[in-house]
């Protein structure tokens, strides 16, 4: 479990996020400060110094705040020189999940998400937890979004997470509904209510294996027709103390570096967004 931190209040509610997370998984904790490149040459000595001594201090205050709450818990730390997102990548390696808050020390106040929060999820070869806010309502409700076979990795991730949270799970599909669709398609009285049972059924032989794998885990299946899927989720995770979502990563780098549901979702989540890598 590995969590970036820069001594702002958004990162350390992540770091403590992921010290729970890391717990309940019973895995180690590694607390990323990264400095985003210095430029040595640049700088002199007590610039340096003041730069380098502002990251311990902040790694070591977050190691602190963790043992406060986890004093078991085996916890590293990282001084990078790189970027944050490199910082990150390198540290959870192929298997580690990465947990960032919604933006940090230096973000405008306008934006919701953080550059770093959306190229880490956007790049990451395991799950990203973007950490925006810890709703005090929240549920015990672990939601999870799936449109087809390729969101059986969130799924899975969404229903292991539930077990261990000894949370409930949701799953949501949604499928948009245009007010138009009646006008063309007149050989059907309500088209609409065949697409529904086609994406329930759909979505229910997806469900089937989860059902088999957590037999103890009390799931339920939500068929959503929306106008909008972004908005759908996001009322679908109203009580949630997480929500999980496939990442639509498209191969080229024109528009957002996510899918625009998945984007939207970050922006906007009422709680902690996990984002899995679909396939």
């Amino acid at each position: 479990m590995v969590v970036g931190t820069d001594g702002s209040d958004h990162s350390t509610r992540a770091v403590l996020w992921a010290a729970d997370e890391a717990a309940s998984r019973k895995r180690p904790l590694i607390i990323v400060y990264a400095i985003g490149g210095l430029q040595v040459p640049s700088l002199d000595v007590d610039s340096i110094d003041y730069v380098l001594r502002t990251g311990r201090e902040a790694l070591d205050a977050a190691a602190a705040r963790v043992a406060g709450e986890h004093a078991d818990m085996r916890v590293s730390t990282v001084l990078s020189r790189d970027e944050a997102t490199e910082s990150l990548l390198e540290a959870a390696g192929d298997n580690g999940t990465i947990v960032v808050g919604s933006r940090g020390l230096g973000g405008f106040s306008a934006l919701l998400v953080g550059s770093v929060g959306l190229r880490t999820a956007a790049r990451a070869k395991g799950p990203v937890v973007v950490v925006r806010r810890v709703a005090e309502n929240a549920g015990r409700v672990v939601t999870v979004a799936v449109r087809d076979d390729s969101d059986r990795n969130a799924l899975m991730h969404a229903a292991r997470t539930a077990q261990l949270h000894g949370a409930s799970l949701r799953v949501v599909s949604v499928w948009l509904f245009y007010q138009n669709v009646g006008s063309m398609a007149t050989v059907f009285d309500d088209p609409s209510s065949l697409v529904a049972e086609a994406e329930s059924k759909a979505t229910a032989r997806m469900v089937d294996p989860v059902r088999e794998a957590f037999p103890d885990l009390a799931i339920t299946v939500e068929t959503v027709r929306a106008a909008s899927v972004a908005g759908a989720l996001l009322e679908a995770a109203t009580d949630a103390e997480l929500l999980v979502v496939g990442a639509h990563k498209p191969a080229h780098r024109i528009g957002h570096p996510l899918g625009q549901v998945t984007h939207a979702v970050l922006h906007h989540a009422p709680c902690p967004v996990a984002v899995i890598p679909r396939g």
